[in-house]
């Protein structure tokens, strides 16, 4: 699970390097922090998508989380064309009508058309860094994140990899910029932790995405979690620990496979065919010298 092989890089140290960064995009500047653990050769990396709230401490603690493992995690400010982090001037409650009211003014901007642009803009960050693999690169989000995500993938499917949405809404809509709509266009592995009580994205929902990801036809995994929207991330009441657990290990093994373990499984094979290629190289060099050869029965039984 999420404690397996996350030293996979030589040279991979405990120590953490951050770094709070500006990003420019095609639409302005967005804040951000970059998380990576010290090492001697370049690591995969992973773009953390906030929820609706936008960057806190606790997405801070979680790209610190993710990095340990042996990413480099990139958390922008999703809406830096209204504001910088913090996003709420106050303690936001979403059953009060002034934190809706500076969601919808925060998350106005963010047509599909931004989100694939940004998300560009951070592959294009990411991919200029020398510390960063010139391999796949993971998404993640959260809530209102989640179509974010996915349109990241199908605005780069050169380099996504990987996407995961948690809690994620409006993932199927009846409306002309449905983000399902884009999955002919995305080619990474996707991963969807539904919660059981979510108005932003109900049953029939999901059903529906459902139907459109087996159509689709690539390689996708679905799971229900018994919480409420929002269940990931600690801080707020619908946080619950167990599930948040699952969820973030299900995050971990799909980063692993699609991320590390390609590379890990090239290095491996480069060394067996090194080894081949040396052993191949020492029997010639045996028989050219007239040195005795051993038939096959005899090799099997030294």
């Amino acid at each position: 699970m999420c404690v397996r092989k996350n030293l996979f890089t030589p040279g991979f140290s405990a120590k953490m390097i951050e770094q709070n960064l500006e990003i420019r995009t095609p639409d302005g500047v967005s804040d951000a922090l970059l998380v990576r653990p010290e090492s001697n050769e370049p690591l995969p990396a992973v773009i953390n998508l906030t929820d609706g709230l936008g960057f806190r401490p606790a997405f801070a603690e979680q790209s610190r989380r993710i990095a340990e493992r042996g990413y480099v995690v990139l958390t922008p400010n999703i809406f830096y064309r209204i504001s910088k982090s913090p996003v709420f001037p106050f303690e936001p409650d979403f059953g009060s009508e002034p934190t809706r009211a500076r969601f919808r003014e925060l998350s106005a901007p963010l047509r599909p058309d931004a989100m694939a642009r940004d998300g560009s803009a951070y592959v294009e960050f990411l991919a200029s860094q020398p510390f960063v693999s010139g391999g796949p690169i993971g998404v993640v989000g959260f809530c209102f994140a989640g179509k974010f995500a996915l349109t990241v993938a199908a605005a780069r499917p050169d380099r996504i990899a990987a996407v995961a949405s948690f809690h994620g809404g409006g993932l199927f809509t009846d409306t002309v910029d449905s983000p399902h709509l884009v999955l002919p266009r995305v080619k990474a592995r996707l991963y969807f932790g539904h919660a059981t009580s979510d108005a932003s994205m109900p049953t029939e929902a999901i059903e529906k995405l459902e139907w459109a990801l087996q159509s689709w036809g690539r390689s996708y995994e679905s799971e229900m979690y018994e919480a409420k929207h929002g269940w990931m991330i600690p801080g707020r009441e619908v946080y619950d620990p167990q599930n948040a657990r699952r969820g973030f290990d299900k995050l971990m093994d799909l980063l692993y496979e699609t991320l590390q373990q390609p590379v890990a499984t090239r290095h491996v094979e480069s060394l067996s065919v090194a080894a081949l290629q040396l052993d191949s190289s020492v029997t010639l060099k045996n028989i050219s010298m007239g040195e005795p050869r051993l038939d096959s029965d005899a090799s099997a039984a030294t």
